[in-house]
């Protein structure tokens, strides 16, 4: 990966910011998209003080205007894109039955759509380049997942789409990953949102017992860097995919009992 320029959406934490380090590190030119401005400049500066290329560009992936200026700007520095990894992603705790519309709209307009627009005025740079479209996913895309109906649905939709765009552009080269690192310590379950569009502040699970950011970014780095389709994460994740294959009932019961023991749970 090296001098490859690599753009990663919903970098100013977690997955997204322990990709940046390791194609950094690795030396890829990285290229870092988030809303939130002063967390990116933050991380900007620290990585170019280690002496990496890198571009900060502040963007919300759910407007397509910011995703269209995403990639100019990095054609503009850069000149051209290899791998574009679509991390940007919300999350939210609450039966349809509570929920409160917008929810669904918000989750999907920056989970589903935003890869849409990332990729769509991304592609054909990364066709030219022979190059990297990934989309970090969930077992929720494969697995619904009781209370995160709005959440899975985003997932279903953007692993359909990823599916759909490899077979599309089979005989061009393009490499698409749908990544899936089952429960990981990062920021999303914080940031999620409740039944009524507010932000949730803390985590209903315990986050010292998942698997870190950065031991997902060496899997995606070796993911890409081996072209492969598809990659699901961690022992829990590997058999509620395998299982649900073969015993979705019994999965469906196995999800819910497993989801119900989380604290304030609306189960």
């Amino acid at each position: 990966m090296k001098n490859k320029v690599v753009v990663i959406s919903g970098a100013s934490s977690g997955i997204g910011k322990a990709c940046a380090w390791h194609f950094a590190k690795n030396g890829s030119k990285v290229v870092l998209a988030a809303r939130s401005n002063d967390k990116l400049n933050v991380i900007g500066e620290e990585m170019m003080s280690a002496g990496y290329e890198v571009l900060t560009v502040q963007a919300d992936v759910s407007i397509e205007e910011d995703c269209q200026h995403l990639i100019s700007e990095t054609i503009s520095k850069f000149k051209g894109i290899d791998v574009l990894i679509n991390n940007a992603g919300i999350s939210m705790r609450a039966t349809l039955e509570d929920m409160d519309l917008s929810v669904m709209k918000k989750v999907m307009d920056v989970n589903f759509f935003g890869t849409v627009f990332c990729t769509k005025y991304a592609l054909p740079h990364i066709l030219k380049s022979k190059g990297s479209v990934v989309g970090v996913s969930s077992i929720a895309g494969y697995k619904g997942l009781p209370a995160r109906t709005a959440y899975s649905a985003s997932k279903f939709a953007m692993q359909g789409f990823l599916e759909s765009l490899r077979i599309e552009n089979l005989k061009k080269d393009l490499h698409v990953l749908i990544a899936c690192p089952g429960f990981t310590a990062s920021n999303i379950r914080n940031t999620a949102l409740s039944k009524d569009g507010e932000v949730q502040k803390e985590s209903p699970r315990d986050e010292s017992k998942m698997m870190t950011a950065e031991k997902v970014a060496e899997y995606i780095y070796k993911a890409v860097v081996n072209r492969q389709n598809s990659l699901v994460l961690t022992i829990n994740g590997k058999l509620t995919v395998l299982l649900n294959k073969l015993l979705p009932s019994l999965v469906d019961s196995l999800v819910y009992n497993h989801l119900k023991k989380e604290p304030n749970s609306p189960f």
